[in-house]
């Protein structure tokens, strides 16, 4: 039996077995970690891949807010914006699979961007927990249009090609396309102008500098009778704006998005059983009233659905916009 100099009593064999006993220990305390009875035993990151302020981000907060309480954890908001969500969405699909990283996953991440752009992630890099709310757009045009309803708007398009400008928040936005299958869908010519965001571009229109937005944005202006709505780009009215009849009912079919607006996410591999946690207590959260009213007023409809319907939905809508966005226009960098 051979001894190791300056450790008496230590012989090779007996530090041999200590230091396996202390490796398995390292090696398994993560995991133990991760067991449902442990989860959460620490603060949970929600990413929004968007900047604070908006309503995507108004969104995030109420949702990790109301899903803490139900978890009894702290589920704190982590903006990270960038390259229209891919920032933010690629660094969760890298992350952990603990339960300790989650994202509110826009929409348009998994059926916009992989028709645009090469991805380093894709749906399958996530384990879907579940649909959150759908964005409602609006269409509202300048109060100075000599229109009134949808009709009136396509017939003066038609008559003036070209001429009509529509306002978004930037190249390949939910705006931008709205705004292109209208023109593919009632053949008229339209002139597309983006910008930075959302507020910016019903800040233009109520300034008279564009002739419409199809954006949920434009909202509070309808209400203050800022702007003139026409329709609404969804398959029900908006709660808050009753007598705004949809496309449907305005007389038009125009392809629009199935799936949910967004969603929660957590990366690929996380336990079965932690995610069944966080679906439960999504689901929980978005059936009470108080949160519906308070999405409500982020500009959205809470709209639960369950991670099988939620990745379907996504499925679909991005062979949908495959289809969709070279026919508007929209070319594949």
């Amino acid at each position: 039996m051979i001894s190791f100099p300056g450790l008496p009593g230590f012989h090779k064999p007996a530090l041999l077995a200590a230091a396996a006993s202390l490796l398995a220990g390292l090696v398994l305390a993560p995991a133990q970690a991760q067991t449902p009875d442990a989860w959460p035993s620490r603060p949970i990151r929600m990413v929004v891949p968007f900047p604070p302020g908006g309503s995507s981000d108004i969104l995030g907060r109420i949702v990790a807010n109301h899903m803490g309480r139900v978890l009894n954890a702290n589920i704190f908001v982590d903006n990270k914006a960038g390259g229209t969500t891919q920032v933010g969405t690629d660094f969760v699909a890298n992350a952990a699979p603990d339960g300790y990283t989650l994202l509110l996953g826009a929409a348009s991440s998994f059926t916009v961007l992989p028709n645009l752009r090469k991805l380093a992630y894709t749906l399958d890099s996530f384990e879907p927990i579940g649909g959150v709310a759908d964005y409602v757009a609006v269409m509202a045009v300048r109060k100075t249009l000599p229109v009134k309803d949808m009709k009136q708007f396509v017939d003066y398009a038609k008559q003036n090609p070209g001429k009509l400008s529509f306002g978004s928040a930037g190249e390949a936005s939910a705006g931008h396309v709205y705004g292109g299958t209208l023109s593919r869908d009632t053949g008229i010519q339209l002139l597309h102008v983006p910008f930075r965001g959302s507020v910016d571009a019903v800040n233009a229109l109520v300034a008279g500098d564009i002739d419409f937005v199809i954006d949920g944005a434009a909202t509070p202006m309808v209400k203050a009778g800022r702007v003139l709505p026409l329709a609404t780009f969804y398959k029900t009215r908006h709660p808050e704006l009753p007598n705004v009849p949809t496309l449907k009912e305005a007389g038009f079919e125009i392809a629009t998005a199935k799936g949910a607006g967004w969603g929660v996410l957590a990366p690929r591999g996380t336990p079965k059983a932690i995610l069944t946690r966080l679906s439960d207590a999504l689901q929980k959260v978005l059936t009470d009233k108080t949160v519906q009213d308070e999405i409500l007023r982020a500009n959205s409809i809470a709209s639960w659905q369950t991670p099988e319907e939620f990745r379907a939905g996504m499925l679909a809508d991005q062979k949908m916009y495959s289809e969709l966005l070279p026919a508007i226009g929209v070319k594949k960098n």
